[in-house]
């Protein structure tokens, strides 16, 4: 399995054939380099091979008094490398008794960078850099024993790199084993090898035996683990520390189950971490300089400029703004230099690493790394060929010192060498490599101009005499073009361009620049040699037509070459630092030394910047969602407003007050700000307009924060002074003030909870942390810190807070003690922490909005942590800052994460959607929702009466129950005749999964029947063609079908004490063939007997009573009231007398007695066993003829002898309820409420006698064969006589086909199952597209119905869908709001979502994309309309005209509009019947109000909430608007808008809860409270009522051809086919 290739040493650009034999995994090392010859492999010290009795084999021995005189280096030439791309890195040494040893080894990432791994038992701590980690063997730490045996040692190089460094593996570059050790070989791999075993295959899951050359021998029958170490880093399991080597479970043992269920172990390499890798990813920077502003380079084709960010490199791209990355300096970048062509990049760092790195620009890696200077390197500059490269700095003894450097073959893997270097006392602040001659340069400084040159190894210098100028500060160099020979400029601070005669070392020419002098004409012209100050210039570029200037008084000035006058110039806000113009002449790049940056366009005269940035350490920052606008406030003394796709700066705001915190109010363009004086002003940034001032601190302000809702504002003093404010009201008046801070100097000084209840901060002392009502700001909790960790031996004090999810109650504290802490907001109680967060205090923290990822900062990294802190690694880390940052936040869209300090840093948050079909189901019960357990909702309540009127004759309705009242309105519903019916029932989207065994499948005769809410469904499996059995008003709990599947039953009804409908259904003609109705509640189950002679019926636990009835009449036999609820029986399928229930209180067996003519029930009730006792018997079924299953809520299933009535045995079979119970055979189907569907093999319980308790794993009565997890809770199964296939219907709604035999589930019918907020159809009418309040988006296809994708979204309700008008399936998009005011758009054709955007802060209520697709238009529940861009998805425009009230509709239409100037029209309604109708043209970014309507209504008395004001453009006229709502009376209204007036009024039995239009026959449908459907002719007035929903109407969808129409009732979904009135 080993094969052994030829290993050769290559340079990074080798084009030797042979260079690709060292890319396998698998490389012996010394062997195939030979490393006796020491050819390709070098020595150092007393390195000599040895016989080793041990092992019995030659070995290396090093050995030197210290560990760096003695080592073996691999390969010779450090500049050449191994290419070894294995993985894993294995070592075969042994440590020297009482010495140290040392291993490095160079590791290239992808990304170019080069990092040294280095172990050693010298090292006492980790240390960790971004180019090396170091980590101490702890297993020797110190000198090593005399015990020390031979070790096995297995690098991961992949996971070190990636879990540290965030950096991907590429390969393993050079070696270097160093004194004392010996060492018999090393080798790479990629697979984790055991060295005891040294037999057999690799296994698929990357595991094998050791190569025999690399074993070590160990005897037969010994143990390999008792003579030698394996040691794998990192090491096995969580509980050992990342950050050293030491040994972990030397002899790893099989798991052994300690119970019956299945376990699938990882492999022991393998460790879960945050997915995907990396999770962030560096955007955007906003930002300049840090270090210096005095370097930006052009590249050659003139598309993009390179400059410094403080420790980053950024390559901008003029045209976009796109930016790209070199990173991997530690300190600030000082200085930059291109090669002419500008292929290479040098950068060096200041500080005390003044380390210099080279590039290759194109690919972005990084060739070299060099140090030579000591600190302070701030000048480099590359000669035109890139074979040369000068730089200057400072030596260790602070003395200037100028190196040269080969860079000849660094672009081919050549090494980086010291042509010459010079130390000097002369000040130099430029140095440049001469365009003529790459041996020589030219520097200028304080009182000087120096001309250098290389000869034989030695740089020397040559002073140009400066005469009477001699005091001057000279700053730039510039050669002049086409006199390359002879001639350059420098410039000065006093003004002065001096042109140096190279060859003759004298000054040519001086010149002065003046400033501009006002004459008599109002002309301005520069002249040269008066007397006064002069223009100081700090920069100075040369082309072949003009020279440009960058001067202190701010402006770039054009100058011809002779500089006779200016002929162009531009000004700027602060002194400017560098001019630099572009190869091609026709651009001027400029910056400043206050951080701007931008170009000239010389033949436009046009200027455009390209980057504003802080000129100081950033504080804090906030982000608008909706305009996608970053306001930042800085130690500058700013605040600035940013475009955050731009990069732009909007807005600046200058203060003689420092600033110290921002905030955006969540959903308006208004921000507040917080300054050192203690003030907070308020601006709205749309009117440029101060709102509010306010001075309610004593100290600086330390916290500023919105309520999520947008209704308050808080601020916090560093003099512990908390105010309250209203920011619903213009002036943002003060609440309450309270003296209950701790002040810290920090963004995250306050924070609060997401549903805008709670606010928390630290108070009153450093020690307390304060959970308030964030409405009043009185304490509800106070929570110690200090005393949570009583063996700390100091006081533990809070630094910052943050509140998770609301729905699971978390507030995340970081603490001085570099620990978070997460605490019950409702108790106080210390749920977790977590230790050593960074290597510093964290400065700042924030969670996701979907509650799984952690946000941290400290020091100079971000982190992002798994929030439950479940995995092996639950952290990456990111680098970039180069000073502490102070503050990190998720951006409101989550797509996104911001991080501040040195600059602005915007990162990709890449973590993708959690569209799991399993949902998380929030604490707290949800009103018509499934519950928490996972069980399905009640049933439907029924019809309330309407409001009564006195005088009325509704007052006689006051009597009549709930029952009568709902007969009564059905019978007032005209229903048509059959044949007659204007719509027909199509199709049925969806199975119930409130209902219990409502589904029956008999797979000999091929009936499968379910259903969905008052409907039955007989479908055909193979066609899929429905046929649908009508009948019922109520939803449908249960189904029962004959053996002989001609019959099916079914039960609906039941609530409120009211008497359910049993309905018998012929199954071949879909007849009724009989309706019963016994039970005063609900029907809990229903069963045939083998013999199909008796029918069995049970009520629900408000009337648990078994009623058995004939099958041939169907008359009443026999009942019997049981003493608790009963939850389900059986027949026994060998005695057709025979049957058996099973309830709260326990087994009943029940035995039919026939006495001619009557019939009677006898039952007798059994106990549990005392192991269960305290469990409800929830399930049962039959095996074979002696025995009973039955199963508990607890999981246990139990055996049962029918005839002696005795639990034989019990195991535990599921930890949640079981509820489907199913045995065929020796075959046993469980399903729980825990989605786990098990098939069990029973066949050895035939052969138990005695009783046995609670049944252990070892125990193989009972063996798991199978097991599927399905997405709900199981509430109905159907299987074939060998249990090899069968149906399984869950909670979720979902219907399942399940293959044991190839271990398959796929969805049969998928509905929702929750309630269904929005149905449309796509334009074509192709698909369709349902969203619910379970967070799912499904799009169908038509006329299969079939759900072709499913986009799902966890703890948030999906409240409104709609599809764009796309032109082609590919362009084809479906838009969804959410409760949280996020909007998601979805791609069909790649099935993914698009984009996310957040321009609400409440949940949105209706959502639309314009006629022409260029925009989506959505309404919130707070009654802001949002215009967002459907391109980049910014805000572009809010609409309030409907503030503080639901948007219950929008709809757009492409028509133009009565009076106004437009191509559409759109309209919005509110709940608070009022509707506005608009003129649009996107394209010119007009949007006028056409007409407002408001409906007269009386007040609304009743317990629930009116009816909804619903509005609509009739599809006929547009210029008629149809409403419908609360008002005088119950109608429809068609008003005109060119009339102004209402022309026609339809009245309506019930008040409207929806209604649609239809572009065919002029239909409109009607859905009410009342459950009835009403299609009305607006022409005739003619209608027809249809009466086949279970509950309450929320929908009616006409598609575009007016063909169909969709209605929908809570999760019901109809599908009918338009005939017409």
């Amino acid at each position: 399995m080993f094969g052994l290739c030829p290993l050769n040493f290559i340079t990074q650009k080798s084009t030797r054939p042979n260079a690709r034999t060292s890319r396998h995994p698998y490389v012996n090392i010394f062997k195939h380099v030979k490393v006796e010859d020491w050819r390709r492999s070098a020595k150092e010290g007393d390195v000599a091979a040895y016989m080793d009795k041990t092992l019995r084999c030659s070995v290396f021995r090093i050995r030197a008094p210290v560990p760096a005189n003695g080592y073996i280096l691999v390969p010779k030439n450090s500049n050449r490398s191994l290419e070894l791309i294995g993985r894993y890195f294995y070592l075969l040494f042994r440590p020297m008794p009482g010495k140290y040893f040392v291993v490095h080894l160079d590791v290239a990432a992808e990304e170019g960078q080069v990092v040294r791994i280095s172990f050693s038992n010298m090292f006492k701590d980790f240390k960790s850099t971004a180019t090396w980690l170091q980590f101490p063997f702890l297993c020797l730490l110190g000198p090593a024993p005399t015990s020390v045996r031979w070790t096995c040692l297995m690098l991961d190089l992949q996971y070190i790199l990636s879990l540290y460094l965030n950096r991907c593996y590429s390969h393993l570059k050079t070696i270097k084993l160093c004194a004392n050790m010996a060492v018999k070989n090393m080798f790479t791999s990629d697979l984790v090898l055991d060295p005891a075993k040294l037999m057999g295959l690799a296994s698929s899951q990357g595991t094998g035996p050791m190569p025999r050359e690399m074993s070590f021998p160990a005897p037969k029958g010994g143990s390999w683990h008792d003579l030698y170490d394996y040691i794998k880093f990192p090491s096995e399991g969580t509980k050992l520390p990342f950050d050293s080597i030491q040994k972990g479970n030397p002899r790893p043992e099989a798991s052994k189950s300690s119970n019956i269920k299945l376990l699938v172990m990882s492999p022991q390499y393998s460790c879960s971490t945050i997915f995907p890798h990396p999770i962030l990813k560096l955007n955007r920077i906003i930002g300049f300089g840090g270090g210096t502003t005095k370097y930006a380079l052009w590249t050659k084709s003139g598309d993009a400029v390179v400059y410094p960010c403080h420790a980053i490199i950024v390559s901008m791209k003029i045209s976009s703004n796109q930016q790209r990355f070199f990173i991997g300096h530690t300190d600030k970048v000082s200085a930059l230099a291109f090669n002419g062509n500008t292929t290479l990049l040098a950068s060096a760092q200041t500080g005390n690493h003044s380390v210099v790195r080279v590039w290759n620009y194109q690919k972005g890696n990084c060739l070299a790394m060099f140090r030579i200077h000591a600190h302070s390197l701030s000048s480099l500059n590359f000669s035109y060929s890139g074979g040369v490269l000068c730089g200057v700095g400072k030596d260790s003894h602070n003395k200037t010192m100028v190196v040269v450097w080969n860079t000849l073959n660094v672009s081919r893997g050549g090494e980086v060498t010291v042509l010459a270097k010079a130390h000097t006392d002369v000040d130099i602040h430029t140095m440049k490599v001469a365009s003529f001659d790459d041996t020589r340069m030219v520097s200028c400084g304080h009182d000087n101009i120096r001309l250098w040159r290389v000869r034989n190894g030695t740089l020397r210098s040559c002073p140009v005499n400066l005469g009477e100028y001699h005091s001057l500060d000279l700053t730039d160099v510039a050669f002049e073009e086409g006199n390359f020979s002879n001639q350059h400029l420098d410039d000065s601070r006093s003004g002065h361009i001096f042109e140096i005669d190279y060859s003759r070392v004298v000054i040519r020419n001086v010149r002065r620049l003046l400033p501009a002098q006002q004459q008599h004409m109002g002309s301005r012209e520069k002249r040269t040699f008066n007397t006064g100050p002069g223009i100081a210039i700090n920069s100075i570029s040369v082309s072949s037509s003009f020279c440009v200037t960058g001067s202190e008084d701010g402006f770039l000035r054009l100058w011809p070459l002779d500089f006779s006058a200016v002929f162009l110039e531009a000004e700027h806000e602060g002194p400017v630092s560098l001019v630099s113009v572009s190869s091609d002449n026709l651009q001027v790049l400029a910056a400043t030394s206050t951080g701007n940056l931008g170009f000239l366009d010389v033949r436009s005269r046009g200027y455009n910047t390209l980057m504003r940035s802080h000129t100081d350490t950033v504080l804090g920052f906030s982000v608008d969602g909706v305009r996608r606008h970053l306001t930042t406030a800085s130690s500058d003394g700013t605040v600035r407003i940013w475009n955050m796709d731009s990069l732009h700066q909007l807005y600046d705001f200058v203060s003689e007050d420092s600033p110290c915190s921002v905030a955006f109010h969540p959903s308006e363009q208004v921000f507040s700000c917080g300054f050192s004086s203690g003030i907070i002003r308020v601006f709205d940034i749309s009117s440029a307009k101060l709102l509010a001032e306010h001075n309610q601190h004593r100290g600086e302000v330390v916290g500023l924060a919105f309520s999520p809702d947008g209704e308050f504002m808080y601020s916090a003093g560093s003099q512990g002074i908390l105010a309250l404010y209203n920011s619903s009201e213009e002036d943002y008046n003060v609440i309450r003030c309270m003296d209950l801070l701790c002040g810290e100097h920090a963004p995250d000084a306050l924070a609060v909870s997401r549903d805008s209840r709670c606010l928390a901060f630290v108070g009153p002392s450093e020690h307390i942390v304060t959970i308030a009502d964030a409405r009043s700001l009185d304490e509800l909790l106070h929570i110690d810190v200090s005393i949570l960790d009583i063996k700390s031996p100091r006081l533990d004090s809070a630094l910052k807070v943050c509140f998770s999810l609301a729905s699971i109650n978390h507030l995340l504290v970081a603490t001085s003690a570099n620990k978070i802490l997460w605490v019950s907001t409702e108790t106080g109680r210390l749920l977790r922490e977590m230790s050593n967060v960074h290597k510093h205090q964290c400065s700042s923290l924030a969670v996701s909005e979907d509650g799984r990822f952690l946000l941290t900062a400290g020091q100079n990294t971000v982190k992002v942590w798994d929030y439950n802190m479940q995995l092996d690694i639950n952290s990456q880390m990111f680098i970039g800052h180069s000073q502490p940052i102070c503050q990190v936040s998720f951006t409101p869209d989550q797509l996104g994460v911001v991080s501040v300090g040195d600059a602005i840093f915007l990162w990709h948050f890449l973590a993708l959607p959690d569209y799991s079909s399993v949902d998380i189901q929030p604490k707290a019960e949800v009103s018509g929702g499934q519950l928490s357990s996972g069980m399905p909702r009640q049933t439907a309540p029924l019809p309330a009466s309407p409001p009564s009127q006195p005088g009325s004759i509704n007052n006689l309705l006051d009597q009549v129950s709930p029952l009568a009242l709902l007969f009564s309105l059905i019978q007032a519903a005209v229903t048509p005749q059959p044949g007659e019916e204007c719509i027909k029932l199509k199709a049925v989207i969806g199975y119930n999964g409130n209902g219990r065994g409502n589904m029956v499948w008999s797979p000999d005769l091929g009936v499968f029947a379910y259903s969905c809410g008052s409907v039955v469904v007989v479908e055909d499996l193979h066609t899929g063609c429905q046929r649908h059995l009508q009948g019922h008003s109520d939803e449908i709990s249960c189904l029962a079908v004959s053996n002989d599947a001609q019959t099916v039953a079914s039960a609906s009804g039941g609530n409120n004490g009211s008497r359910s409908t049993i309905c018998i259904w012929d199954v071949q003609n879909g007849n009724c063939k009989n309706t019963i109705s016994h039970h005063k509640g609900a029907v809990q189950s229903l069963a045939f007997s083998r013999d199909d002679r008796f029918f069995l019926s049970i009520g629900d636990f408000t009337d648990p009573e078994v009623a058995l009835w004939s099958s041939k009449t169907y008359q009443l036999l026999s009942n019997v009231r049981m003493s608790g609820p009963i939850h389900g029986a059986a027949f026994s399928p060998s005695a057709a007398s025979q049957l058996a229930c099973v309830g709260s209180h326990g087994v009943y067996f029940c035995l039919i007695h026939t006495h001619g003519l009557e019939v009677d029930l006898k039952v007798e009730r059994v106990k549990a066993p005392a192991e269960i006792s305290d469990a409800e018997q929830t399930a049962l079924c039959y095996h074979k003829e002696s025995f009973l299953f039955t199963a508990t809520n607890g999981g246990h299933v139990g055996v049962w002898n029918i005839n002696t009535q005795r639990c034989l045995m019990i195991w535990e079979a599921d930890e949640g309820e079981i509820g489907v119970l199913l045995c065929r055979g020796n075959r046993l189907l469980t399903g729980s409420n825990t989605r786990w569907l098990r098939l069990w093999e029973v066949g050895a319980v035939q052969t138990g006698s005695i009783f046995w308790s609670i049944v252990s794993s070892d125990r193989t009565t009972v063996v798991l064969e199978q097991e599927i997890m399905l997405d709900g809770t199981m509430v109905s199964a159907a299987f074939d006589n060998t249990m090899d296939m069968g149906i399984v219907g869950t909670t979720a709604g979902t219907l399942w086909y399940i293959s044991w035999s190839d271990n398959r589930s796929i969805r049969l019918v998928s509905g929702h199952k929750t309630k269904v907020n929005g149905v449309v159809f796509s334009s074509d009418e192709s698909h369709f597209a349902t969203c619910s309040e379970d967070g799912s988006v499904r799009v169908w296809s038509t006329p299969s119905n079939e759900l072709v994708v499913q986009f799902q979204v966890l703890n948030q309700a999906c409240c409104c869908v709609c599809w764009s008008p796309s032109a082609t399936k590919d362009d084809a998009c479906v838009a969804a709001g959410y409760s949280d005011g996020t909007l998601r758009i979805f791609r069909l054709s790649s099935s993914e979502m698009e984009m996310k955007l957040h321009p609400h802060h409440v949940a949105v209520t209706a959502i639309q994309y314009s006629a022409n697709g260029q925009v989506i238009l959505s309404g919130g529940k707070n009654g802001l309309v949002a215009v967002s861009s459907r391109v980049n998805g910014a805000t572009t425009r809010v609409i309030k005209d409907h503030k503080g009230v639901q948007i219950t509709t929008i709809q757009c239409v492409k028509e133009e509009p009565f009076g106004l100037e437009g191509n559409e029209m759109w309209l919005a309604a509110s709940s608070d019947r009022r509707v506005s109708v608009w003129a649009v043209d996107w394209l010119k970014d007009k949007c006028d109000l056409l007409d407002w309507l408001t409906f007269p209504a009386p007040a609304y008395f009743m317990d629930d909430s009116p009816p909804p004001s619903l509005a609509a453009f009739c599809p006929a006229d547009p210029d008629l608007v149809v409403y419908t709502g609360y008002g005088v009376e119950k109608e429809l209204l068609f008003y005109s808008l060119t009339k102004k007036q209402i022309i026609k009024k339809i009245s309506l039995p019930h008040w409207a809860t929806c209604f649609g239009l239809s572009s065919k026959s002029q239909l409109i449908a009607v859905g009410s409270q009342e459950r009835v459907l009403k299609v009305i002719k607006s022409s005739s007035g003619r209608f027809q009522d249809f009466l086949q929903h279970s509950d309450s109407l929320q929908m009616c969808h006409f598609s575009p051809s007016g063909t169909l129409l969709f209605t929908v009732a809570f999760n019901e979904i109809l599908l009918w086919e338009v005939r017409g009135l």
